[in-house]
């Protein structure tokens, strides 16, 4: 699991800005108006050899009502809650203001190292006037300029040193399960009908999730570990956030497992937060089952309702038609147990092995069935391939200008790769190479 650095701040500061200078990238939505960043966002930084999660959040306002203003305070707990860094932003330009010295007082309050970062420092008068902001109480001030980039170099030095290292998995060999989704579609009563069922045999463990206790469950005399993104109901201070703080939970489950379970309410169908969600798992090279649970309330259950279904939720995930579905009662613990079983599956599938000589006779025959295209008028040659890579795969293919490899020939060959190997609940990495 990754260090977590969150920005706090009042309203229009520089945040976003901050956030994506950290990151890399214009993720963040940056304009003067005040409430842009109503939730937050999550990016990836890379600094002195430290990976390390970044989370921008809105504007902390505390005493202003209105759902949307305590929707973003709250957001703004969240966020902090979750962090091993805070970094506190003000702008120099501005001064200290009353809503500074609100945030000040939050933050006094946390157990966290706290970074003072004086924004808009664009010049040496400016950088001088930020010492005012020593009188917030925090001993380190950094004054940057998040658009120019000046004095950002040192804030990501410190941000580095103060940092933990990452969390190395207690149980390296045990497979993880993330049972992730949206809020109310069964996460709770499915991990609970596992738990306690005789057949399984249950103990509480740390977790690298803040604040819950995964469970190690031993079925079929094979250990797994659950991480159980239901953990949100033990949070007390969630209210209006219950969505927020479910994402919040979701990507840290993500990152830490090796199958992600999926589970969608069957009486609400797929939206498209599950289908976010199933990016997020590709986008982390995650196995991946979708249950749908609550399938005991479906009325009228003919033969084919179930495989009508299954094409109802591929025909919104066309590119995903790999990814397995079980139909599950939670409630009356029907099928739970197809699901740890199909997890099963796909944890093999993530460490199957292709040779060479065997990937490459087969690419042979598919480029006989379908001969590359012509580019600039040259032909396209793959010279060979070989799995570089498993648990999770990864193929590399050398070739002659790679860069003009169209995509609809990439998805034919990992159709193709798909039909001959399946890798059932696995994605796929392909890399093209200059050979």
């Amino acid at each position: 699991m990754l260090p977590v650095v969150s920005i706090v701040g009042r309203p229009n500061v520089g945040k976003s800005t901050i956030f994506n200078r950290l990151i890399g990238s214009r993720k963040a939505i940056v304009d003067d108006q005040y409430g842009v960043t109503r939730d937050r966002h999550y990016g990836e930084s890379f600094w002195n050899g430290h990976d390390f999660t970044v989370i921008d959040t809105g504007g902390y306002l505390p005493d202003e009502s209105g759902v949307m203003v305590s929707g973003v305070r709250e957001q703004v707990h969240i966020a902090i809650d979750e962090s091993d860094l805070i970094l506190f932003v003000v702008d120099v330009e501005a001064g200290i203001t009353s809503l500074d010295n609100a945030v000040a007082n939050l933050l006094r309050q946390q157990d966290k190292p706290v970074l003072l970062v004086a924004n808009k420092s664009d010049n040496e008068e400016r950088k001088l006037n930020a010492t005012e902001f020593y009188a917030l109480g925090f001993e380190e001030l950094f004054p940057v300029s998040a658009i120019s980039g000046t004095g950002t170099g040192n804030l990501l030095d410190r941000i580095t040193e103060l940092l933990p290292e990452p969390e190395e998995a207690s149980h390296p060999n045990v497979p993880k399960l993330a049972i992730i989704g949206r809020p109310n579609v069964g996460k709770s009563s499915f991990v609970n009908a596992l738990l306690e069922d005789e057949r399984c045999i249950v103990t509480d463990i740390p977790g690298t999730t803040r604040d819950s206790l995964n469970s190690k469950l031993l079925y079929n005399d094979q250990e797994y570990i659950l991480i159980d993104t239901a953990g949100l109901r033990k949070k007390k201070n969630v209210k209006e956030n219950v969505e927020f703080y479910s994402t919040v939970r979701t990507d840290r489950a993500l990152r830490e497992c090796d199958v992600a379970v999926l589970m969608i309410d069957a009486m609400q169908g797929f939206e498209q937060q599950d289908k976010r969600i199933l990016q997020d798992a590709v986008k982390y090279n995650k196995g991946i089952v979708l249950v749908l649970n609550k399938w005991d309330l479906v009325p009228d259950k003919e033969t084919n309702l179930f495989k009508e279904f299954e094409e109802y939720v591929y025909d919104r995930i066309p590119a995903m038609r790999w990814i397995p579905i079980v139909s599950v009662s939670a409630l009356n613990r029907k099928r739970i147990h197809r699901v740890i079983d199909v997890a099963t599956a796909i944890i093999k599938e993530r460490q199957k092995e292709i040779s060479t000589s065997e990937f490459n006779d087969f690419l042979q025959a598919v480029m006989k069935e379908r001969p590359l295209p012509m580019k600039r008028g040259r032909a396209l040659k793959i010279k060979y391939a070989t799995q570089v890579k498993a648990n999770p795969p990864v193929f590399k293919f050398f070739m002659n200008m790679p860069e003009e490899l169209p995509p609809n020939y990439r998805r034919f060959l990992e159709k193709k790769i798909r039909e001959e190997y399946k890798f059932t609940g696995v994605p796929i990495t392909m890399t093209f190479r200059q050979k």
